[in-house]
């Protein structure tokens, strides 16, 4: 058993959110083998009793992550995802200046777990997918990264209307304004950049919302919270280099 908490979000008697921080496996995988800290295993402690994630979150994402807190709870929220009907809202740092709000509407390729997918023989077709993105801030930075003399970036909303894997990341990656801090899909100059000059050592990707219907009362119920500290305090850091926000 761990002393470590998780701030709770929201919780009623049949679901909790809590905020899952950037690094923390959502359970024990076969990614890594040696980690012991699992948000499963340190809410079930919390709670005091069996947790049922509802959906994933990427290891390096952070932001809100929901439970139910029975089985019949859980049937009835994996059956509304199901249907799509699930509501998110993240928050992210994108290399430079995204003017316009968008859709993108871009297949992304599907990709192979090699534990997951360990018996499929079958090749998977591209998987169709729609994200909404909005700009919320740009910046620009008075440092050469690269082949250009200042560092533009942008915040930006963003929504999944499809769940593929590292979907918003690689829609952003597609645009050509990939996350800062992004291992896989993102630019390893700009990477270096903010953590070298802001040692922030992290994909700088949040889920700040999510709406759906109870699963109990039937009403539209949205969860919302602030991106964490280490995220809030780069932005007032960065508050001398806004060139413009919403």
């Amino acid at each position: 058993m761990t002393n470590e908490l998780l701030p709770v979000v929201y919780q009623d008697e049949d679901i909790v959110a809590i905020y899952k921080p950037a690094g923390l496996l959502v359970h024990r995988s076969p990614i890594d083998k040696h980690e012991t800290r699992f948000a499963v295993q340190i809410l079930r402690d919390q709670l005091g009793q069996h947790v049922y994630p509802l959906h994933r979150l990427d290891r390096p994402t952070a932001g809100l992550l929901l439970f139910a807190l029975n089985s019949e709870t859980a049937s009835a929220m994996n059956a509304q995802m199901m249907a799509n009907r699930m509501q998110k809202s993240y928050r992210a740092l994108v290399r430079g200046y995204v003017k316009h709000p968008g859709m993108v509407d871009y297949e992304l390729k599907y990709r192979w777990d090699k534990y997951a997918d360990a018996k499929r023989t079958q090749e998977v077709a591209p998987q169709t997918a729609h994200s909404d993105y909005w700009p919320l801030a740009h910046y620009e930075l008075p440092f050469a990264v690269g082949r250009y003399a200042s560092a533009r970036y942008s915040w930006l909303g963003l929504t999944p209307h499809t769940g593929r894997k590292h979907q918003l990341r690689r829609h952003m990656l597609h645009l050509r304004h990939p996350m800062v801090g992004d291992t896989t899909h993102g630019d390893g100059k700009h990477n270096a950049f903010v953590r070298d000059q802001f040692n922030t050592h992290r994909l700088m990707l949040v889920c700040v919302s999510m709406g759906f219907y109870h699963p109990i009362s039937g009403k539209w119920l949205t969860i919302s919270t602030q991106v964490d500290s280490e995220i809030e305090q780069l932005l007032v850091s960065w508050q001398p280099f806004l060139t413009w926000s919403r």
